[in-house]
């Protein structure tokens, strides 16, 4: 599948708004709590990227991915962190929260990066590092004096995750041994269901909560990751990097608007400086480059 660059672009907001729904989709849940949560919707995942791998990427996908070496299985176990971590968050804290606490992941990335394979951190991002943090740290303070600071410490550990995930690929390509992303969500979505099975029983949720989370398997997470990579082949790094920050914003309005579930001021606050921050420093980046 080759897109336009227009179509691209269309594709990715495509992206962020089907990986939005996850926070307003929960909070409509009946029955189902925290690691059952986690479990269907990882088993659900696996049930789609099963069809879905073969028609992106043919049959010979799977003789791959039983020829994968150890950077893929290790991209898959960081994935299985981020999905269990990121719907346990959901059932412990805002969506707002979580989604702020995300967007701090391209720094945590560069940081990472830095001290494990040498990348390059420019000056501007340093600056925003400490903007972005100063913005988290004003989340956090908040929430300790009120006692709520579980969720968010959790839904830390998906943005951790992530940038471990982003420099063993790195790694992984500087050697000559690219990892396919859909195969290693797969692998990561298998590994969180199997992880969250015996924490997710006995069962609990209604056919209509199993219902939800069978979407959020396939709308949510299958779906927007193949479309992901096929739009990743066209835009550019910071295209997709400020593109994937529509995730935040659709996510706060669709939870704020379809489950009632407002942004506090600390929240809008530390998002705007977290926000802030990212846009100017791929912007100016981007310029850089240009």
């Amino acid at each position: 599948m080759k897109l336009s660059h227009p179509q691209a672009v269309v594709g990715m907001v495509a992206v962020t708004l089907m990986w939005s729904i996850a926070g307003v989709v929960t909070r409509h849940l009946e029955q189902a709590r925290s690691f059952e949560v986690t479990f269907w919707r990882s088993f659900f995942t696996v049930l789609s990227l099963l069809v879905i791998l073969p028609v992106f990427q043919g049959r010979s996908v799977f003789g791959k991915l039983r020829r994968a070496g150890p950077a893929l299985w290790l991209s898959g176990l960081c994935w299985s962190v981020m999905f269990t971590a990121f719907m346990v968050a959901l059932t412990l804290t805002s969506v707002a929260n979580v989604l702020v606490t995300m967007a701090v992941g391209p720094f945590l990335t560069a940081i990472v990066a830095w001290l494990a394979i040498g990348h390059r951190v420019p000056g501007r991002t340093w600056l925003a590092i400490v903007v972005a943090g100063a913005g988290i740290g004003s989340m956090y303070a908040a929430q300790l004096s009120g006692g709520r600071l579980a969720g968010t410490v959790v839904a830390l550990c998906v943005p951790i995750a992530g940038a471990f995930n982003w420099t063993i690929t790195q790694r992984a390509h500087r050697e000559g041994h690219d990892i396919d992303l859909v195969p290693a969500v797969l692998v990561g979505a298998a590994l969180c269901a199997m992880a969250t099975l015996p924490l997710a029983m006995p069962f609990a949720a209604s056919w209509h909560d199993i219902g939800l989370l069978a979407m959020l398997g396939l709308v949510q997470l299958a779906i927007p990751c193949a479309l992901s990579v096929v739009c990743a082949r066209v835009l550019k790094a910071p295209e997709i990097a400020l593109l994937a920050l529509l995730e935040v914003i659709f996510g706060i309005l669709l939870a704020w608007v379809g489950a009632d579930e407002a942004p506090t001021r600390e929240v809008l606050a530390g998002g705007t400086l977290v926000i802030g921050a990212l846009v100017l420093n791929e912007l100016a980046g981007w310029r850089q480059r240009t």
